[in-house]
């Protein structure tokens, strides 16, 4: 009988039941416990912890469970994994793991690179992204592993952290990557007219609708719909877009017709929507939907080894050619990285931009040539 290693279990499913009934059949209850709602979650928890046993259920909501241990084979040798059905019945922790074939425990490989070389050596920036930090290289492993596939996708981050530029990203290493990629910022639209602009409307549907319009989602028809902002969207809208998710059925204003429609979506948001929708603000069942597949953009601060990397380009793409652009000085190295950097990547394109202004055809960009928002304050004052 293969006994279970003593450590932290970490258990993947989308089933509540299922979560608890590991839980309850474990023989030690010290053990440590988290679990994973599905296999994104489950290798972003595998990489920040030391865990014995993954539960895999074969049922994940996002991956195929046979990709993701092939996966979890090269990138984590020595974890046991057991794959069970959500749907088999009362689960038996150490029953399973002592039936389970071969293949389901992987065997320690003490010539396997580390997962940190792994990553370096698979996760490539994503088209149009800068940075190799270790945050920016499970982002491009998880978006790359997503980005094929038709799953719903929910970039969070901070503001100007580029969600839109992951968005972007993955529509390029899609198969829709020829088709239309229609961009809806949710914040940026009034309430009146946003169902309207994502829905379309016939002529007449309203005061002033002189023609038809198809709207953003048909006009993404085999491409992708990027929602920018989708905390904003109201909860009047909310139920539409749902059922748009669940049905891919697009209904005009003053049309009783349903169009049928092949649309990817990816939204981005800066809120915590599984606070909001715990909080009665956003649909549950519609954050759940949109969340099928999560991906977290790291903030500047979170980043910093990429900040020259970053800043090098932006000085190229500001410069004239032929011009050679200006070098960063060592003194604005140390500057930019004590910087707290509150608007992120975007904040520091902007600086780079004044900065590079300043210096004309100076060969180095120098202190005085940086300038923060009033009121800035250094990492070591913070």
């Amino acid at each position: 009988m293969v006994g279970l290693p003593s450590g932290g279990v970490l258990v993947a499913s989308p089933n509540n039941l299922f979560r608890e009934q590991v839980r309850q059949s474990l023989p030690d209850r010290t053990w440590p416990v988290q679990e994973a709602l599905g296999g994104a979650e489950a290798l972003v928890k595998l990489e920040t912890g030391n865990w014995q046993v993954l539960f895999l259920d074969r049922r994940l909501p996002d991956l195929d469970a046979e990709e993701l241990i092939q996966i979890i084979q090269r990138r984590f040798p020595g974890i046991h994994v057991v794959m069970v059905d959500s749907d088999g019945g009362p689960v038996s922790l150490s029953v399973a793991v002592a039936t389970a074939p071969p293949e389901a425990a992987l065997p320690v490989n003490s010539r396997a690179s580390s997962p940190r070389q792994e990553r370096r050596a698979q996760a490539e920036p994503l088209p149009g992204m800068i940075g190799r930090s270790e945050p920016m290289l499970r982002l491009y492993q998880l978006a790359r592993l997503v980005a094929p596939r038709q799953t719903t996708v929910l970039i969070t981050g901070p503001t100007g952290s580029g969600k839109e530029l992951v968005a972007r990203g993955l529509h390029e290493l899609s198969l829709r990557a020829s088709r239309p990629f229609i961009v809806v910022n949710c914040a940026a639209i009034p309430e009146a007219l946003l169902e309207s602009e994502l829905f379309g409307h016939t002529r007449g549907a309203f005061t002033g609708a002189m023609q038809a319009y198809p709207g953003r989602i048909l006009a993404a028809q085999n491409g992708t719909l990027f929602l920018d902002e989708v905390g904003e969207l109201p909860l009047s809208l909310q139920a539409k877009l749902l059922r748009f998710l669940d049905h891919k059925e697009v209904q005009r204003l003053g049309s009783a017709e349903a169009l049928r429609v092949d649309v990817r979506i990816v939204a981005a948001t800066n809120a915590d929507l599984a606070k909001r929708a715990e909080d009665g603000d956003f649909r549950e069942d519609l954050y759940y939907r949109l969340s099928a597949f999560p991906l977290e953009l790291p903030s500047l601060g979170e980043r910093l080894s990429d900040l020259e990397a970053l800043a090098e380009y932006f000085l190229r793409v500001m410069c004239p050619a032929p011009a050679r652009p200006p070098k960063l000085s060592a003194e604005v190295v140390g500057l930019l990285h004590s910087h707290r950097w509150g608007g992120n990547v975007r904040e520091l394109q902007q600086v780079i931009e004044r900065a590079a202004i300043l210096a004309e055809s100076e060969p180095e960009i120098r202190r005085e040539h940086c300038y923060f928002a009033p009121g800035w304050k250094a990492r070591s004052e913070i």
